[in-house]
């Protein structure tokens, strides 16, 4: 027969877990009801937030916004996009914060005014999205395997593939013409962005290279067809052959991973930066770069790259 002892060691053992048992309750029904309370707190702040953007719309509102179209926002929709790039670029988290803001009431704004036409809403933009990503993520909401993030695209542009066919108007006419992997690339997208687009549709079906020694092949030989353009006085041929190598260098990057549009910015600045530090240099000679000879600039041009690197160095001590 158990011991007085043995029976009060056997309740204390089972008060403590009975306790920690509940002590996980209590802490995930608090985590719930936090996730919860935070949940319609956004949902609150975005109601509101669409309440402004009606309200400056609307009769007695803001002048500016009553005037604006779908037309007439364009460029500040690419402006704020850009903004948003830069600031994730420059690593400030409060000022990525305020762009996809002032990005989010562009998003805002042209709903607003489809909702004044009667074409759609904020909602339908919203279930719109939300059925998308469901429908896009089969190995997430369904019983698709997709163990790799290759697998993960393949399977995306298949599904977009079968959702344009299931919604062409010659759907049920198995003779019509399928849906191209590209259609949807906008032809008013900058050159750089639209090869990218283009070559990473492509790839999603497997049409891409095997290894990233086949395209530098391919740049040696649109290289030599440039070349062979020039040489020849064909100006035609060469503007063709100039816009084959950089569909190539786009190509490249793509593969390995890197957004062409980013590392262009980052050479932009880069040059920039090197070629200001040349003028500044020329500047405390008491001349203009356009004064100096092509080996002086040359020579300002290797100091200004010197004094990079070793700025550059000298940041990445610890």
């Amino acid at each position: 027969m158990p011991s007085s002892r043995s029976k009060r060691k056997k309740r204390s053992k089972h008060a403590s877990r009975s306790g920690r048992k509940h002590a996980r309750r209590r802490i995930a029904k608090t985590r719930n009801n936090r996730a919860k309370s935070s949940s319609k707190r956004i949902g609150k702040l975005f109601e509101d937030l669409v309440a402004v953007q009606a309200r400056l719309r609307a009769p007695g509102g803001c002048p500016w916004d009553r005037e604006q179209t779908h037309s007439t926002l364009r460029t500040y929709l690419i402006e704020e996009a850009y903004e948003v790039l830069d600031a994730i670029e420059k690593g400030n988290s409060q000022d990525l914060a305020e762009e996809l803001g002032d990005l989010l009431l562009q998003v805002l704004f042209h709903a607003d005014l489809a909702r004044g036409t009667g074409a759609f809403n904020i909602s339908d933009v919203i279930t719109g999205i939300h059925d998308k990503m469901v429908r896009r993520h089969p190995h997430v909401f369904g019983d698709v395997k997709a163990e790799t993030a290759g697998e993960v695209l393949k399977n995306w542009a298949q599904l977009k593939a079968n959702e344009k066919r299931a919604a062409s108007p010659d759907a049920a006419d198995s003779q019509g013409p399928a849906p191209s992997a590209l259609d949807g690339v906008p032809r008013n997208l900058p050159a750089l962005l639209e090869a990218y687009q283009i070559t990473r549709r492509a790839a999603q079906v497997g049409f891409d290279w095997d290894r990233v020694e086949g395209i530098f092949e391919k740049l040696e030989e649109e290289t030599t067809e440039l070349q062979a353009a020039l040489a020849a006085s064909n100006r035609r041929a060469a503007e063709e052959e100039v816009g084959d190598l950089l569909f190539s260098v786009v190509n490249l990057a793509r593969f390995l991973g890197l957004d062409p549009e980013v590392t262009l910015k980052h050479s932009n600045l880069k040059f920039k930066e090197r070629f200001q530090e040349m003028e500044r240099a020329a500047l405390y000679l008491g001349q203009s770069l356009s004064q100096l000879s092509k080996e002086e600039l040359e020579v300002l041009w290797e100091s200004s790259k010197s004094k990079a690197r070793a700025h550059n160095s000298s940041e990445s001590e610890p």
